[in-house]
C-alpha cells in the first residue's frame, strides 16, 4: 500500500508508481531495547544550498491527549529549527500518526501540492528521525527536479532509519 498524501486529502491507494510521480521507500527498523517506542519523522525538500523549500510529512503520537505529542517533535531538531517551530500541528495533509517497525510508502504525484511549485533545480529530500529513549538519525537524498528518466536513489541509516529509496517518475 502507498500513502498518497496532497494538502486537502490523505488516501490510501494500491499499486504501483505512475508517471509523473514521486515515491519514498523507509524503512523503519525495530530496535532491540527494553522500551520500544516509535520514531518521529519528518520528510522535507531542501535547495541544494540547504535552505527549505516544503514539509511532505510529518509522523509523530497523534494519539496522546491534548495533542501532548508535539511536545516531543523539537527532539527532531534540524527539522524543526528549518519549520517545525513555524507549524501548528496537527496539520492537515502533512501531520500523521508514527509508524511501526517495517516498510512503509509516501507517494506524491508531480502534479499536485506540495510539488507542483517546485522549479527545475537540484535540491535534496531530507528525512530525520528521533526516538524517546532512542537516539536520532538525519538523512539527505540529493536529486535534480524534474526529472529526465525514472530515477531510483537509495541511503542507508545506522540506526533509527533503515534503507530509504527515493523514486522519480517523470
Amino acid at each position: 500500500m502507498r500513502l498518497l498524501i496532497s494538502t486537502a486529502l490523505t488516501t490510501l491507494v494500491a499499486g504501483s508508481a505512475v508517471a509523473g510521480e514521486t515515491v519514498i521507500d523507509i524503512d523503519i527498523p525495530r530496535l532491540t531495547v527494553v522500551e520500544y517506542h516509535k520514531p518521529y519523522v519528518a520528510f522535507w525538500l531542501e535547495n541544494a544550498d540547504g535552505s527549505k523549500v516544503v514539509n511532505l510529512a510529518v509522523w509523530y503520537d497523534t494519539k496522546l491527549k491534548d495533542n501532548e505529542g508535539t511536545k516531543w517533535l523539537k527532539d527532531m531538531r534540524q527539522w524543526w529549527r528549518r519549520t517545525g517551530r513555524e507549524l501548528t500541528m496537527p496539520a492537515d495533509g502533512l501531520s500523521s500518526p508514527t509508524r511501526p517497525p517495517g516498510p512503509h510508502q509516501l507517494a506524491f504525484d508531480s502534479k499536485s501540492t506540495p510539488l507542483k511549485e517546485l522549479l527545475p533545480g537540484n535540491y535534496q529530500l531530507v528525512i530525520e528521525a528521533a526516538r524517546e529513549v532512542g537516539g536520532r538519525e538525519l538523512l539527505r537524498v540529493p536529486f535534480e527536479w524534474p526529472p529526465k528518466a525514472p530515477v531510483d536513489l537509495e541511503v542507508k541509516g545506522e540506526n533509527e532509519i533503515g534503507a530509504v529509496t527515493l523514486k522519480l517518475t517523470p
